[in-house]
């Protein structure tokens, strides 16, 4: 579960019971919207592009970025060209507006700002996915296919394509809001078009998205690189014997903390809430000590991260067929 998740998502308790009510009554109004989207009564824009949402059911991370990072790769390496839209979560934009290199991510967000880093990819941001999106492809009209990042209840922009990305340890107590972490029931990965599996799946959650195609993954990084200069890197032999703090500020930082220990290395655990807008005294560490963070705490800590800071940098590993599938999603099958 996520760090600042509270504690009763991950059972059926006595404040879980408690709450349900409630859940009933978000669960209802939920599927009331999506079903009025889908009759029609509310509209859902149609952008003249492809639209690819990448999404989840449950709040907390599970991969989503890493697997928009991933994807833009492959659409990339068919022959088109990307763009991604998204929320903004975190940052004080008001309406819509691209994401420039090096963006400030108190402003733009931090998931955007590292996509806009990483991707290659115009980048926009806005509460309104399709104004987004009608953005995007005004500035950038070379673009022929967009990610909708983390867009998944967002039915007014209209998708050709749903990933959803499940880790299933943040499905917790399977439960709605506020109940429990689900913002979406189970049955709704169903009516997916494919599933990615951050992690291993239980027999009754494989058993629950059937037919829905499943592909596992797994975030894996080569090496560390400085957080002041990321052309510099070195490997975890080269901070073995080190005193080292390890912080991370995103859904799971337990997994971020498993995979350095992993590599023998002894950290100091620092776990921040997702999005958490650092300062200066969060990164603050003894003279001679090492600092290691995720790339989405990085856009945020370089500024005033000390010298000793090392970032480590992961992408999403799928398993074959995944991009091939989604190709054919958006350009019909290959001809023979």
């Amino acid at each position: 579960m996520p760090r600042s998740a509270p504690g009763f998502w991950q059972h059926r308790g006595v404040v879980a019971w408690s709450l349900f009510p409630l859940s009933l009554v978000f669960a209802f109004l939920a599927g009331l919207r999506r079903r009025l989207f889908a009759l029609g009564w509310l509209k859902s824009e149609r952008l003249p592009v492809p639209v690819i949402v990448v999404g989840n059911i449950a709040v907390g991370g599970s991969g989503k970025t890493p697997v928009a990072l991933w994807l833009a790769d492959q659409l990339r390496a068919a022959g088109h060209r990307p763009g991604i839209v998204s929320r903004g979560y975190g940052g004080s934009i008001e309406g819509v507006a691209g994401v420039p290199p090096g963006g400030d991510p108190a402003r733009f967000g931090d998931e955007p700002v590292l996509m806009a880093a990483v991707s290659g990819c115009p980048v926009f941001v806005g509460r309104d996915r399709p104004a987004a999106g009608r953005a995007l492809l005004a500035a950038h009209p070379d673009v022929d296919v967009l990610i909708a990042d983390d867009g998944l209840q967002h039915y007014r922009l209209a998708r050709d394509v749903e990933l959803v990305v499940v880790d299933e340890a943040t499905l917790g107590n399977r439960l709605r809001l506020p109940a429990g972490p689900l913002r979406e029931g189970v049955g709704r990965l169903a009516d997916a078009t494919l599933i990615f599996a951050h992690g291993e799946f239980s027999p009754a959650l494989l058993r629950a998205v059937r037919p829905v195609p499943v592909f596992s993954f797994k975030l894996a990084g080569a090496a560390f690189e400085r957080v002041a200069n990321r052309s510099e890197i070195c490997l975890a032999a080269d901070l073995c014997g080190r005193r080292i703090h390890a912080m991370a500020g995103i859904g799971r930082p337990e997994r971020f903390f498993a995979q350095l220990e992993s590599m023998g290395l002894v950290i100091e655990r620092r776990p921040f809430a997702d999005h958490h807008a650092f300062t200066p005294a969060d990164v603050a560490v003894p003279d001679g000590d090492v600092l290691l963070m995720t790339e989405k705490d990085a856009v945020k800590c370089s500024p005033f991260a000390p010298a000793d800071s090392w970032v480590w940098p992961v992408r999403a590993q799928l398993a074959p067929g995944a991009a091939e599938l989604i190709v054919e999603k958006i350009d019909g099958p290959p001809i023979a």
